[in-house]
């Protein structure tokens, strides 16, 4: 279900970006737009997530306090906060593209992805199956957070938060109704620009297009907190840092960025295995 709203996000968000952000006041169409496309996206997940999440019991609200920390060796921790991170990240663009100033986009877009990550986790306490995660709530907040952390220190924007799929056999067997749940299909990436994080002088022989990445996934989960973390090191394609881009396609690269392309890599956990591409 994430993803498809992931998808709706990001859909909602190029097809705006094609303006330039230039505009010095409230856009009240703009706002109206993004308004309409968010209460319809929240409608429409709650709707979603019922069917796909919910449809268990419910149960009086509770924490969940057996297995908030060793369910799937915290790999749902690294997701909570790469969503918010998107979700962030997108709704602050957006609110610029209305007219905010930058600073103030950066808050709303704090303020959105905590409003429905919040509501996620709440409507989790009252289902049997999952209960109230304070340790999703950290997650969350972190993720969501990094953006206003970047609008004010600019050394953190050569740093990004990313997820990328590949289906695992047991998704490819119906053992999951979305991928986004197959903690085994996904792996969540901290993605570096090395150009950035370079001393200057070194940064002229380094393309700013070209990052690396580091990613974390799981895989051999039994239920019961047993498994195995698998690491990798990447390549990172940041090509919203191809020079002379014109502005509206510089904006699709940048929300395509929050993705993971596939690159050259090699897994360094729990064993070495190299990769022409890594998915």
């Amino acid at each position: 279900m994430r993803a498809l709203v992931i998808i709706a996000v990001l859909l909602a968000c190029i097809s705006s970006m094609s303006a330039q952000h230039d505009s010095t006041r409230i856009d009240p169409l703009r706002v109206g737009i993004v308004a309409g496309a968010t209460v319809g996206g929240f409608v429409v997940g709650h709707g979603m997530l019922n069917d796909l999440w919910w449809k268990g019991e419910r149960v009086p609200f509770h924490i969940n306090t057996s297995q908030d920390y060793t369910y799937a060796l915290n790999a749902d921790k690294y997701g909570h906060a790469t969503f918010a991170y998107m979700a962030s990240t997108v709704y602050g663009d957006l609110m610029g593209w209305c007219g905010l100033d930058s600073g103030s986009a950066a808050w709303w877009g704090f303020g959105v992805a905590m409003t429905y990550q919040t509501y996620i986790e709440v409507r989790d306490g009252f289902s049997r199956d999952y209960g109230f995660s304070w340790g999703d709530i950290g997650a969350n907040t972190v993720g969501a957070v990094l953006p206003v952390a970047q609008h004010y220190i600019p050394s953190l924007r050569a740093i990004d938060l990313q997820i990328s799929f590949w289906p695992s056999n047991a998704f490819r067997q119906g053992a999951y109704n979305a991928i986004i749940d197959d903690y085994t299909s996904t792996t969540h990436w901290l993605s570096m620009n090395v150009h950035d994080l370079a001393p200057r002088s070194v940064q002229q022989y380094l393309p700013p297009w070209i990052g690396v990445a580091i990613g974390h996934s799981v895989r051999n989960l039994d239920g019961r907190g047993g498994g195995e973390h698998v690491v990798v090191l990447s390549l990172d394609w940041q090509l919203h840092r191809i020079p002379n881009l014109p502005p509206w396609l510089r904006d699709i690269a940048r929300v395509l960025h929050l993705y993971h392309l596939p690159a050259p890599a090699v897994q360094i956990l729990p064993n070495v295995v190299w990769y022409g591409l890594r998915f």
